[in-house]
Parts: C-alpha cells; structure tokens; sequence
C-alpha cells in the first residue's frame, strides 16, 4: 500500500469511527449533519462472509426517493469494501435517525455520475480532490427504495 493509500484509509477510518462514536456518546443525537450532508447508517451483505455489514456514510443527495452516496474512501486505489459489497448483492438498508428502512443499490453510470458530480461536489468539494487524487473513477451510487408486494 502507498503512503497515500495508507492515509485514505486512516482518514476514512477516522471519520467512521469518530461519528460512530459520537452517536453512541450522544445516544444517536449529533452529528445529524456533517459537512452539510445528511448523515446514514449503509447496511450490506458481505460478499465472502454473508454476514450484515454497517458503515456511517454522508448522503450528498439526501431525497425521500433517493439518496446518493459516494465510494470515495478518501481517494484511495482501491473500492470500499460497502461498494464491492452492493455490487455483489444490491439490497441494502440504510438507517437514519434510528429508523432503518430497506434500499436498492445502482453503480451510477457514467452519465448519471456526469449530471450528479456538480450536486455532489457542491455538497463537498473534497469529493473532488479525491477524484484527482486517484487513478480510479471513484463510484457514485444511487439507492432507490425497495418497496414490498402487498
């Protein structure tokens, strides 16, 4: 791993950690918000374990029919694991406020990616440094609800 790797991945780490802990410090009270962009609990499936796997994420886009979320890791070579997970298996939950609701996962393509970047970059324009920062197009991923048959 290089050094810059090496410090996408402790910055992101940083940033997982530090909210989780905050939420649980403050009984799930604060931050509601970071950096301006909602702040959500993704929920995968492992694709090797099988097994539920939670990440804190901040939304860009944050709708009531749709939530973007961006596979940065903080510029890093490499995806998140969150990303190879919904790729592997595109149901997902995302919990907000306490209140888990259950998503569908879809990689943006690269015209989706091209009308949302101006949004998602207004929302954090670090999202850009990060894209220069690395050789790989870092994913946007939309997630839509997933409604149940009645």
């Amino acid at each position: 791993m290089n050094l810059h790797d090496m410090t996408a991945s402790a910055g992101a780490w940083i940033l997982e950690n530090g909210h989780r802990t905050l939420l649980t410090v403050t009984g799930g009270r604060f931050p509601k918000k970071m950096l301006g962009m909602q702040t959500l609990e993704l929920h995968t499936v492992g694709r090797k374990s099988g097994q539920r796997r939670s990440t804190m994420l901040t939304a860009p886009v944050y709708e009531p029919d749709r939530i973007v979320v961006v596979a940065s890791k903080g510029g890093h070579s490499d995806h998140p694991d969150w990303f190879k997970n919904l790729v592997a298996q595109p149901d997902v939950e995302v919990t907000v406020d306490d209140v888990t609701t259950e998503w569908t996962a879809h990689h943006a393509d690269s015209a989706e990616k091209a009308a949302l970047w101006p949004t998602i970059v207004k929302a954090n324009p670090g999202y850009d440094g990060y894209q220069q920062r690395t050789d790989r197009d870092i994913p946007v991923v939309i997630l839509k609800p997933r409604h149940r048959a009645a």
